[in-house]
């Protein structure tokens, strides 16, 4: 569960307040976590999707650069510390049933986001109509902008 939940953000109400309400009540997840779906303020392009725990959540909120809870590294991360890559908010949005953020920034550095060295982290394509055990990859946008970091 979520330690620093109760101490950083309200309990989540009623739904009707949760759907309607003003307050900024995130459902977090068992894992304490939430979505976070970041994407190019400029462009609309979409750069990564991550999650947010508490403290990452009220960091963002606080400083106006995304932080992130890093499941693989048990951690919170500041994007860009290492790569340069700072992503500075112009909008923060939450969704209706306040469990996953919606990120629009502005990327510092060469622009990129995704720790291959790629613009964004979606740089292939699924294709659909066949047997899914069959797939391959399709690459799209899938230049490196530099080389590949941690």
């Amino acid at each position: 569960m979520c330690a620093d939940c109760d101490e950083l953000f309200p309990l989540p109400g009623p739904k009707a307040d949760l759907e309607e309400g003003d307050r900024l009540t995130p459902r977090f997840g068992p894992d304490g976590l939430v979505t976070a779906v970041t994407s190019d303020a400029a462009t609309g392009e979409l750069l990564m999707v991550a999650h947010m725990n508490a403290q990452a959540l009220a960091r963002t909120i606080e400083t106006g650069e995304a932080w992130y809870w890093s499941r693989s590294r048990q951690t919170l991360w500041h994007k860009g510390d290492t790569s340069g890559q700072i992503q500075t908010v112009v909008e923060m949005r939450v969704d209706c049933d306040q469990d996953a953020v919606w990120l629009r920034v502005s990327v510092g550095g060469d622009g990129g986001s995704c720790h291959t060295g790629r613009r964004s982290c979606f740089y292939r394509a699924v294709p659909t109509g066949g047997p899914a055990a069959e797939v391959r990859l399709q690459p799209r946008d899938a230049e490196r902008m530099r080389p590949a970091f941690g």
